[in-house]
């Protein structure tokens, strides 16, 4: 019965990022692959849930609570009047509610831009839409917005926009700048947004995050998506939202209720709990990242990467390979999981849209670094002790 799957099934890849994470665990390979922490979730957020299981409290549930925390934090976030009763979706994490987002907005043929390399799930999203992803590419090495190229990936067919800021896999934050050149676009071609905002609260040094939502205009046609997963480091939880124009949030929510009927009940009730946390807690989320930040960038420089600018925010480095370095991403990272025991990603899997001259797309790999302080210790011995007994070869490829 194979051959009668859908078109679609047989387009999509299995995720590399899960496979590589599988990969990890069977091998027993310290997990610098896939963006999760491997630390406990904060202790007064874990505490709620577990208060709310035993309340029982783990039935089809809508907790009418988050959205007006979420009214309230995106007013004193981003300036924003939303209307907490009709303006939010409750979903299965951001995936769904981007999903749900998608299907609200995309007719067949409806073309989507998204700026790349780019997050994996976005364009499944879009094709199972009918719609049509096209890519336009950031300019390395610093994956700025080249405006010509943007403006020249607009057709009378877009109908909108995906903006994933701070950004997976560069770890860039969109500049003010750079969002009034997406705005103004926008607005002048009539298309929505939709924003993937999960890093919102994991910014550094001065960098800030500013959402397009926020932008003259751009409310009424921009969609935000977001979660407790990165924040909480609860990802497993699955619970995110949208917020949008009611009438678009009601298109939302009618596709959510038939996706999957309602976000897990217990995790909502503990998402009250995660989303009143005190400023403390956001002011140590950001000290305690930047440390792994350049804990991590300081041992990736050691071995002879190139990083050309720190992440500015998310929890991942996009290092590029030596150009003394003859082995691809891929043949770096098989080579690293084999003789150093440790998992990271290959940096193609992010990049949809033929480089020019020479394949960039080649040149890098994504390590996660939201890991705890022994599992970072770990993979930093790992691979100075491979570099330290192969010397240079174990990086190029030489022998």
């Amino acid at each position: 019965m194979e051959r009668r799957l859908s078109a679609t099934s047989r387009r999509s890849a299995p995720s590399a990022i899960q496979r590589l994470s599988h990969l990890a665990q069977r091998v027993g390979a310290v997990n610098l692959a896939e963006g999760f922490p491997d630390f406990p979730a904060p202790p007064h957020v874990k505490a709620a849930a577990v208060a709310a299981i035993a309340a029982d409290l783990n039935q089809y549930r809508h907790v009418q609570g988050i959205c007006d925390i979420l009214a309230n934090t995106m007013k004193r976030d981003h300036d924003l009047d939303v209307d907490p009763l009709t303006d939010f979706v409750i979903c299965c994490g951001q995936s769904e509610a981007f999903a749900a987002a998608i299907f609200a907005i995309i007719d067949q043929g409806d073309e989507v831009l998204i700026f790349d390399p780019a997050y994996e799930t976005y364009e499944t999203s879009i094709e199972l839409a009918r719609g049509v992803p096209v890519y336009v590419p950031l300019d390395p090495p610093s994956w700025t917005l080249n405006e010509e190229k943007f403006l020249k990936s607009f057709t009378s067919r877009t109908k909108a926009l995906v903006l994933n800021s701070p950004h997976n896999p560069t770890g860039k934050v969109f500049s003010k700048e750079e969002l009034l050149i997406i705005s103004q676009a926008c607005q002048k071609m009539d298309c929505f947004v939709i924003t993937d905002e999960v890093y919102e609260y994991i910014t550094y040094d001065a960098n800030k995050h500013i959402s397009l939502a926020s932008l003259p205009g751009m409310q009424e046609r921009t969609i935000i998506t977001s979660s407790l997963s990165k924040t909480y480091s609860v990802t497993g939880w699955r619970l995110g939202w949208a917020c949008a124009a009611a009438s678009i949030a009601s298109a939302i929510r009618n596709i959510h209720i038939k996706l999957t009927d309602s976000a897990p009940a217990p995790f909502q009730e503990a998402a009250l709990i995660a989303l009143t946390s005190t400023a403390d807690y956001y002011i140590s989320l950001r000290k305690d990242y930047e440390v792994k930040r350049d804990f991590i960038l300081l041992l990736l420089k050691d071995l002879g990467f190139k990083i050309s600018v720190k992440p500015q925010g998310s929890v991942f480095v996009f290092a590029e390979l030596p150009r003394s370095c003859q082995l691809s991403d891929v043949e770096f990272v098989t080579k690293l999981i084999n003789d150093a025991g440790v998992v990271a990603v290959p940096g193609r899997g992010f990049f949809h849209k033929t480089c020019d001259g020479e394949s960039y797309c080649h040149r890098y790999v994504r390590f996660a670094f939201c890991k705890g302080d022994d599992t970072l210790k770990a993979a930093a011995m790992k691979m100075r002790k491979l570099a330290s007994r192969q010397g240079e070869p174990w990086l190029t490829g030489r022998q």
